[in-house]
């Protein structure tokens, strides 16, 4: 059987089961139809291809996999570049989901372009959203996000790129940036890139930087002096290529001033924070791709026999039937699972669009972008494991996938960057009103799974791990208060981690309760599955949470204390 890449049943679980979005499901099957279509005809054939073949600069132009060029028209044709203006964010991911899944690069272009036209649509001028969105949602013209620059890094308030105002009210653009993903290509006849800079004269810091929309060519076609510098030679995502642009190296670069001068943070952390969710998705959908490459794998490989039966005259069996094989691959689906779980209930709170639901979204949203990245690399080396050593080859996929999954970790916030925005702002904003918010969600989550007849110990371990989450944000919260900013975030990495075990905790008792409904219709090896994945986590992961609290409470200093001379 080849590999399906993502499972059609999970994603109807998800959808019907668990959010219960009955309403409208003809028309979002048959949108899921094409997307499935899509990724497991057309983007995953591509998907080696693109990675064995990077793109190369050549005569200043960079050149990509030419499959590109048309995997670009037909995720257009087929309505994907819009999808998310005109379904409800849950069904969008899902089907981006498919498309991750079979070809996370090709993908990338399409979420970036996405992002930087939906950025233009909130706050953009009339002319922007007519000569640049327009022609962004229609495919004519790909979209980045330009913020990354050689001295500072992820240290926004240091971006030295500047705009000087010209009469017409363009602005001249000057500087540099590196790690563009989709920065250059030749699939499009133009790319906008939303670039963060500094207004000649503005405020030192965060309040002095604002937003542009600055094109490869201007929009009469002419060169716009914005050129790429160099291609980054990357482990993975090796079919997007990420490079070095320079601003005005001749003095002719124009941008166009997005919104008002010097908000250009507040306004970007919108693209932010949608790149996260698609970091998420993507690592969820890596993950899940070589879950059931190693599924299928050991379905199929025969190698030893049961530890009862030893006969050299017996038939060897499928490693399947190896217990350790069969606690790797239930981890792959635990994790798979649990984390696509919590991405579809971020995209539900976008759905809603109240203030509580908005709360929430922004408070899981550096968590969906950092559990399934790191515990997604944990999966992927799973099925590296579970392939034994043609995991470690090239000739297998499994190792291509690890490679892509190594960068869900980095690219759009580092780990540490996403617990600080974790635990120094979301989760104290407006007085712990999200973490409130999240609880009331946690404890109907529990009323729904007791009345479901999940087994109460699961119920009861989500509840007290939840509480003590909530003991511990209070703690390192009254730290932070007293003035000891540094001892509040010393472990804001290990409060991440266990902010997120609960959090897909909470996910995974919801889908217990949705299986065991489901099981009181039809009994089906699917749910039993769902359970036995459940069990899982809750027995092997929940547990860590009270370990990790005592390390944010406890304060081990062992990492703040060493000195650099003693590393």
């Amino acid at each position: 059987m080849a590999n399906p890449l993502v499972s059609d049943r999970n994603v109807e679980f998800l959808l019907y089961e668990l959010l219960r979005m009955g309403e409208g499901r003809e028309t979002y099957d048959l949108v899921l139809a094409s997307a499935r279509e899509l990724a497991r005809e057309q983007l995953f054939p591509a998907f080696r291809p693109m990675d064995q073949e990077p793109p190369r600069l050549q005569d200043g132009q960079v050149r990509v996999h030419p499959a590109m060029r048309e995997l670009w028209a037909q995720m257009f044709e087929l309505g994907f570049g819009e999808a998310a203006r005109h379904l409800p964010r849950t069904v969008a991911l899902c089907a981006s989901h498919y498309l991750m899944a079979a070809n996370g690069a090709a993908a990338g272009y399409l979420g970036l372009t996405q992002g930087a036209a939906h950025l233009i649509e909130a706050f953009g001028s009339e002319f922007l959203k007519s000569d640049f969105m327009a022609r962004m949602w229609s495919g004519e013209w790909a979209g980045t996000m330009a913020l990354t620059e050689p001295h500072a890094g992820s240290s926004l308030a240091d971006v030295r790129t500047k705009a000087v105002p010209r009469p017409d009210g363009t602005y001249a653009i000057s500087g540099n940036k590196v790690f563009i993903s989709g920065g250059d290509q030749d699939v499009t006849s133009n790319i906008v890139h939303l670039t963060l800079a500094r207004i000649e004269g503005a405020p030192a810091g965060i309040k002095g930087v604002s937003l542009f929309a600055i094109p490869k060519k201007r929009p009469d076609g002419s060169d716009n002096d914005c050129t790429c510098a160099g291609v980054f030679h990357k482990m993975g995502w090796r079919g997007l290529p990420s490079i070095a642009l320079n601003f005005g190296e001749r003095g002719a670069c124009i941008g166009w001033l997005v919104g008002e001068p010097n908000r250009g943070i507040g306004y970007m952390f919108q693209m932010m924070n949608e790149a996260r969710l698609m970091v998420g998705l993507n690592a969820a959908s890596t993950a899940s791709a070589a879950y059931f490459e190693a599924l299928e794998y050991a379905k199929a490989r025969p190698q030893g026999r049961p530890h009862g039966a030893r006969d050299p005259a017996n038939a060897q069996v499928s490693i399947v039937e190896h217990a350790d094989v069969r606690r790797m691959l239930l981890r792959q689906k635990a994790i798979v699972e649990g984390s696509l779980a919590l991405l579809l209930q971020c995209a539900h709170y976008a759905d809603l669009g109240d203030h509580r639901s908005q709360l929430l979204l922004d408070t899981l949203t550096p968590v969906a972008k950092t559990f399934p990245a790191e515990r997604g690399f944990e999966a992927n080396a799973l099925a590296v494991q579970v392939h034994g050593g043609y995991g470690y080859t090239s000739e297998y996929l499994p190792e291509a996938w690890l490679r892509d999954q190594k960068l869900n970790t980095i690219h759009e916030g580092t780990t540490g960057i996403q617990s600080l925005d974790l635990l120094g702002r979301k989760v104290v904003a407006e007085n712990g009103a999200a973490l409130m918010a999240l609880n009331e969600e946690i404890e109907a989550a529990c009323a729904r799974a007791q009345n479901a007849g999940v087994e109460p110990s699961w119920i009861e371990g989500v509840r007290k791990a939840a509480q003590r989450a909530g003991e511990v944000t209070m703690h390192l919260a009254a730290k932070g208060l007293s003035g000891d900013r540094e001892g509040m975030l010393l472990h804001s990495v290990d409060y991440l981690d266990l902010f997120g075990t609960v959090a897909v905790a909470w996910q995974w008792l919801l889908q217990a309760a949705a299986a065991k409904e489901g099981q009181a219709r039809r009994d089906e090896p699917f749910y039993r599955g769902k359970l036995r994945a459940a069990q899982h986590f809750l027995s092997t992961d929940l547990p860590r949470v009270h370990l990790l609290a005592d390390l944010c409470v406890d304060g081990d200093d062992s990492y703040a204390a060493v000195k650099a001379d003693e590393l």
